[in-house]
């Protein structure tokens, strides 16, 4: 889960602790896109070596689900054992908005960061948070109602794919649910003192995997 790992790596190494000094640069946002890096703490790694390993890690992961969507569309194509056995799950369209709503909570905090408001920075991050795991929580739903209609991971090649496809994206965003808690979790000094970039790595991955879920989702609906 390369969101969570990159961002406890961040913290360790700049030595974002409590008794850190505060960063003399002007500190970068959570979820912005001031990810050049230049913010650097005092001693450790710069920040611009964990944006461009996020950027690396998120270059990996679009890899690996582009090469889902393509075998998909292959297998849809050259197939005529392709059906849809059930609709998909109404609730599915709920977990997007809940997603959406994540974002935006990322967002605010940004705002409140930018303005030195630890309270209300921790409140929205919280509220992001809480947005993530109710969305795990609806996917496991979904699943939960294909199976009470009998369609399982072996039922057809387009049911298949729906568990593939909401599984591994479920697997990754564990992965920034778990670095958003650990953001959650940091002490507002420590934060502060490392330029805020555990917090924008963190916003960046989990972005990505908010627009990665609506393309998923794309792709379910008109592949049809």
């Amino acid at each position: 889960m390369p969101g969570a790992t990159i961002v406890e790596d961040l913290e360790a190494n700049q030595g974002g602790g409590a008794g850190a000094p505060p960063s003399a640069e002007p500190p970068l946002g959570p979820g912005g896109g001031g990810g050049d890096g230049d913010s650097q703490p005092s001693r450790g790694v710069p920040g611009r070596v964990y944006f461009t390993g996020i950027w690396l890690a998120l270059a990996a992961i679009l890899m690996f689900f582009m090469a889902l969507v393509s075998a998909y569309i292959v297998r849809k194509g050259a197939s005529n054992d392709w059906q849809m056995v059930a609709p998909l799950p109404r609730i599915l369209w709920f977990n997007t908005a809940v997603l959406l709503l994540s974002s935006w909570a990322l967002e605010t905090s940004h705002r409140a960061w930018l303005r030195d408001d630890a309270r209300t920075f921790r409140a929205w991050w919280g509220v992001a948070t809480a947005l993530g795991v109710l969305f795990l929580g609806g996917q496991w739903l979904a699943w939960r109602e294909w199976v009470a209609a009998g369609v399982y991971l072996a039922t057809n090649p387009s049911s298949s794919f729906f568990y593939v496809f909401t599984a591994a994206h479920g697997l990754h965003l564990m992965g920034g649910l778990a670095a958003l808690l650990y953001v959650l979790t940091r002490d507002w000094a420590g934060l502060r003192a490392s330029g805020g970039t555990a917090a924008e790595v963190a916003g960046i991955y989990w972005h990505f995997m908010d627009g990665l879920w609506v393309f998923l989702l794309l792709v379910l609906t008109l592949g049809r």
